[in-house]
């Protein structure tokens, strides 16, 4: 495998990372650097994570979680994004899902954002692939595409309400779990 390839799935798998870091930053209006940061670590390390779990369960593994890790990932996301959208329509409660951002939250969005990297992985195991390098860039990617996208996201809390970009977080998580689904399922 190319370098070249290797940055262009790294960047393909972290994708997701930087649409749900995105929302949190348009979301939250004090955002804690603790959280970003904490946000993109643990997206890096599932992303990598998983990636390496695949390469070491190969196929077994990969053949039993392929079957249902397309409606994991939906499931959950589909769940807290129709979450931020009920909370947007009703600002009124306090409870939301980018308001803490608690390890809770973040550990079930770094795995639906991650499960992906575990089919990634499993190919890596059958073709030639330097499998600590490949887990170091789709780690980094996610990593630094997940600081970006709460940055950007941050960009725009101010100029729009908080309830708006709630909806629209909700949205794309959505749409992103629809998106695995889909791809998933054709």
């Amino acid at each position: 495998m190319t370098l070249l390839e290797l940055i262009f799935i790294s960047v393909a798998l972290a994708m997701d990372c930087f649409a749900v870091s995105f929302s949190a930053g348009a979301g939250i209006k004090e955002l804690p650097q603790r959280t970003i940061w904490g946000m993109a670590l643990l997206f890096g390390v599932f992303q990598a994570g998983m990636t390496l779990l695949g390469w070491l369960g190969g196929e077994i593994v990969v053949q039993y979680l392929s079957r249902i890790d397309h409606w994991i990932a939906f499931g959950l996301l589909a769940f807290i994004g129709g979450r931020m959208v009920y909370e947007g329509f009703h600002p009124e409660q306090e409870s939301s899902v980018f308001k803490t951002l608690g390890i809770g939250t973040l550990l079930v969005l770094s795995v639906a954002t991650s499960i992906d990297a575990l089919a990634i992985g499993f190919s890596f195991s059958v073709i030639a692939v330097d499998i600590v390098r490949a887990i170091i860039f789709i780690g980094l990617a996610s990593l630094l595409l997940s600081l970006l996208g709460t940055f950007l996201g941050r960009k725009i809390n101010d100029r729009i309400k908080p309830q708006y970009a709630e909806i629209v977080g909700g949205i794309t998580l959505i749409i992103i779990g629809l998106k695995i689904l889909i791809e998933h399922l054709t």
